[in-house]
């Protein structure tokens, strides 16, 4: 006979956020600054080996800006994954106490980590030159993203909670020369994030069984939608970060390459944002799963001009 925790999805859920909890000051940043002569982000993800006419220094430089703003991201779309969360979970309220609790510790983690958010940009804030830019506004965009389906919304979550793991574990976990808070920081958020994505899978699978199949397709519109608004939060953001870039490393570079570097820096937040999670097979196994061959090519359709977004060695993206 199964015991009740491995019977119980939401109840394994429950007893590893116990046991990977972390505290911010104790756990995460003690005491640290970042240290500015390692790079943040990974090539693997900033893809800034992919820009050759970058010497060493700029290269760390522009993985250094793409981390502030891969962190920045981060903690935009958990505004709106926490409320979501909140509005789920009462659902379970005067049912399923154990899947309530569950709930309920993902959107008090999810609070965590945006103040880890909020912390780390202040510390980057101080040590980094002046003139960055944040682009979107986290409650704007969280009033936008919630106006939509819960479908669609339970499904761009899974999305990224899903990209959040592959991240971690892919590109940032095996480097050894990254900086090393910042590192730290993305193997504590792993921990937790790990939890969430089975709670964003079971969430989104009730939810997916409770619509009728006319709202179903209206909420494959919807999540088309949400995926457009993403890229245009990330297409700001690059013109913003490539303005920043370019004002520290002055006038070495040419139009040309100037160009090149923007080019660049859209196409790594396209593929860490968008495409490493869409090409994600966990992530394509439980959308197609629900979809049938029309709201399947639609997906498809709306995916296709942003596929190109990958590292130059990786594979292309599969065909459904």
């Amino acid at each position: 006979m199964q015991s009740t925790l491995s019977a119980d999805p939401y109840a394994k859920v429950i007893a590893n956020s116990k046991r990977v909890r972390w505290d911010i000051d104790r756990d995460v940043i003690r005491g640290r600054r970042f240290d500015l002569d390692k790079p943040f982000l990974p090539a693997g993800l900033s893809l800034v080996t992919e820009l050759d006419f970058l010497t060493p220094d700029d290269q760390r430089l522009l993985s250094q800006v793409q981390g502030r703003s891969y962190a920045y991201l981060f903690g935009l779309v958990e505004r709106f994954i926490g409320a979501k969360v909140l509005d789920v979970s009462r659902q379970h309220a005067l049912g399923d106490q154990v899947a309530l609790e569950a709930l309920v510790r993902m959107a008090d983690e999810e609070l965590k980590h945006q103040e880890l958010f909020r912390r780390l940009e202040a510390l980057m804030a101080d040590d980094m030159p002046a003139g960055y830019v944040r682009t979107a506004e986290p409650n704007a965009v969280a009033a936008a993203v919630l106006s939509k389906s819960t479908w669609s919304v339970l499904a761009l979550t899974l999305d990224i909670e899903l990209f959040t793991l592959a991240h971690y574990r892919a590109s940032i976990e095996p480097q050894s020369d990254l900086c090393e808070l910042w590192k730290d920081v993305f193997r504590a958020h792993w921990k937790e994030e790990s939890q969430h994505a089975v709670l964003d899978e079971l969430e989104f699978l009730r939810e997916n069984a409770l619509v009728s199949a006319a709202e179903r397709d209206a909420a494959v519109g919807d999540l088309i939608d949400l995926v457009g608004a993403v890229d245009g939060i990330l297409q700001a953001q690059a013109r913003a970060d490539a303005i920043y870039f370019d004002s520290i490393v002055g006038a070495r570079h040419t139009d040309v390459q100037h160009r090149a570097v923007a080019e660049g820096i859209l196409k790594a937040y396209r593929w860490q944002y968008i495409v490493s999670g869409v090409t994600e097979p966990r992530f394509q196994k439980v959308l197609f799963g629900v979809l049938d061959a029309p709201q399947t090519a639609r997906v498809m359709a709306a995916l296709q001009p942003l596929l190109h977004a990958m590292p130059a060695a990786a594979p292309a993206a599969p065909r459904h």
